[in-house]
């Protein structure tokens, strides 16, 4: 099994257009030890032809015009993209399904929350049946396995995790089970399991027994302290309020991850004022001492 990063940021990626926070104004002035990261999506192969889509970023076209093995290869209009899976109903996570809209119908997997947010809140099925169609096929958030056409030798399971739906989302203050979801990845052939959640705010117990039981994880790196944008006087909320566990503290993402010892450990979804993106800061050597990655675009994988 491949897996490919296609983008590792968090919303607005890094550098974010309007910020000028120290790590994106030292980026831009060249004072940076530290890459650029386009939004948070990864694509997930076992053949390195038919391609799963993990959410379709803002930044998709370009993510994808720099991934080679997933550009047209046959006829005149191809794509190695066969389906997309949505972990939620995010801004950052879906408007990319409008950059696809020139190809042919999308096979899109999601839960019935994140549908009712994309035909309502945010109607993006609605609008694309005009262009290219939406085929939506519904995800259990039960662990009950499903395979997907078109993506050989993967079995995938799915769970649901503690969230708020968009701030769009006509039940933004009434959570539902399916609002946002942690998956695991299996290569049916080798047992190779990847654990995919790039939001993830509560360590419940199913998250954690999934953490424990699986080759790589690729979790939620937002931020590295609870009041991360509180402190840099951008948001009055934190981390754990909009649904992020940081890394550092009490209970925080190094702790988990330290109680998961068998694993390849890989943090995503990283925000642009988050001290890890600088390859020289104490926070990343924190995080080399204890074995934790950081992704980045162009990462890839192979379990």
């Amino acid at each position: 099994m491949k897996i490919r990063v296609l983008g590792a940021g968090a919303g607005g990626g890094f550098p974010q257009w309007n910020c000028n926070c120290d790590n994106c104004r030292r980026l831009r002035n060249g004072q940076f030890n530290g890459k650029a990261r386009t939004q948070s999506s990864i694509a997930i192969s076992t053949d390195n032809r038919n391609w799963l889509l993990f959410n379709t970023s803002p930044d998709i076209r370009a993510q994808l015009e720099a991934f080679p093995a997933i550009q047209p290869k046959e006829g005149i209009r191809d794509t190695g993209i066969k389906a997309v899976l949505l972990i939620d109903s995010q801004i950052d996570h879906t408007t990319g399904m409008l950059m696809l809209r020139e190809g042919k119908p999308l096979n899109v997997y999601c839960t019935e929350m994140v549908k009712q947010d994309l035909t309502s809140g945010f109607p993006l099925f609605n609008m694309l049946k005009d262009y290219c169609t939406v085929n939506h096929h519904p995800i259990a958030c039960d662990e009950s396995p499903f395979e997907i056409p078109g993506i050989d030798d993967i079995r995938i399971y799915a769970h649901a995790l503690k969230s708020k739906a968009p701030p769009y989302s006509p039940h933004r203050h009434d959570p539902h089970d399916g609002d946002n979801i942690g998956v695991i990845v299996e290569q049916i052939s080798t047992g190779k399991k990847l654990y995919y959640s790039p939001g993830l705010g509560e360590i419940e117990p199913h998250v954690l027994q999934a953490m424990l039981n699986v080759d790589c994880l690729m979790v939620d790196g937002t931020f590295w302290t609870d009041d991360e944008m509180v402190t840099r006087g951008i948001s009055q909320k934190r981390a754990r309020d909009i649904g992020h566990l940081p890394q550092s503290g009490p209970g925080g993402m190094i702790e988990v991850l330290n109680g998961v010892p068998n694993a390849r450990k890989i943090l995503i979804h990283i925000n642009n004022t988050n001290p890890i993106l600088d390859e020289d800061s104490p926070e990343r050597k924190t995080l080399d001492a204890n074995g934790i990655e950081v992704a980045y675009d162009g990462l890839e994988i192979d379990l």
